[in-house]
């Protein structure tokens, strides 16, 4: 007895659907946050306090070092702003890419293969996909986009 061990594109297209939707609830189900290894705005937080909690009583910390501190951390905190508020305006744009083609006739990049369907649906966030011949797609796979 033979095991064929190849998969076709329309199941290797179906399997990423499969994939990128749990991984869409995984990230959901953690808040949306993953690990990093960079340093925050709590963390500078945590930082400054225990620096000022353990200073030298003798040899407090200068006004001029604090004020520097204090503005980096004000620096910090507004490019952690600039940086959420960025990603949502990308994730607007891409939602309103994915629903601008509702209706429409899309040629699909299946990897060895391609495929024509009308969209049905599209989902929103920052990894949109389109539904096309009962199956989800992210935007990427769109080759092309025809008119209604």
């Amino acid at each position: 007895m033979d095991i064929n061990t190849t998969m076709g594109a329309s199941d290797k297209a179906q399997l990423d659907n499969m994939v990128n939707t749990f991984n869409k609830t995984v990230d959901a189900e953690r808040g949306g946050r993953t690990a990093s290894h960079e340093l925050g705005k709590d963390d500078f937080l945590k930082i400054l306090v225990a620096q000022v909690t353990n200073q030298d009583p003798t040899s407090p910390l200068e006004n001029t070092e604090f004020i520097a501190q204090m503005a980096q951390f004000s620096t910090l905190e507004q490019m952690t702003n600039m940086s959420q508020n960025f990603e949502k305006l990308s994730s607007l744009m891409n939602t309103v890419e994915a629903q601008s083609t509702l209706g429409k006739s899309v040629e699909l990049d299946l990897g060895d293969t391609t495929t024509t369907g009308v969209v049905e649906a599209a989902t929103r966030g920052t990894r949109p996909q389109v539904k096309v011949n009962g199956a989800y797609y992210d935007m990427e796979k769109i080759i092309s986009v025809y008119g209604e």
